[in-house]
């Protein structure tokens, strides 16, 4: 096989996704203060998003899950809009997690969220 553009980004976001998830088992502290205090049971939310991570990224590098796993990494990035919202109204702070100018938060979830599910959607096939 032909290491190609649409490959490349394949095992690029393969390995995003699958780092992204082993980090909720880390480092699990960092993400705690992510989810918005309205939803129940932070920790079980945490593993649970990590396992989704890893598991979806195995799903795009095999190919007759690809384009299922893409859809689903889909989902979850739609899903994680609220606690970026809530980081927002947080003031783009929260205790012993993560502090980052309000621009920056703005910019992760209008520019750079969007350009995770381009991307997502743009290995599918």
């Amino acid at each position: 096989m032909a290491i190609t553009l649409n490959n490349s980004l394949r095992y690029a976001l393969i390995g995003f996704y699958a780092f992204a998830g082993t980090y909720h088992f880390i480092n699990p502290d960092f993400y705690y203060e992510l989810i918005p205090p309205y939803l129940p049971f932070p920790k079980i939310i945490n593993y649970v998003s990590g396992i989704a991570e890893i598991m979806l990224a195995i799903g795009v590098g095999i190919a007759p899950l690809r384009a299922l796993a893409v859809k689903g990494l889909i989902v979850m990035l739609i899903a994680f809009i609220p606690s970026h919202v809530y980081f927002i109204q947080a003031g783009s702070c929260v205790n012993d997690s993560l502090c980052v100018d309000p621009w920056i938060a703005w910019a992760r979830l209008l520019v750079i969220h969007p350009l995770l599910i381009l991307w997502a959607w743009k290995v599918k096939d």
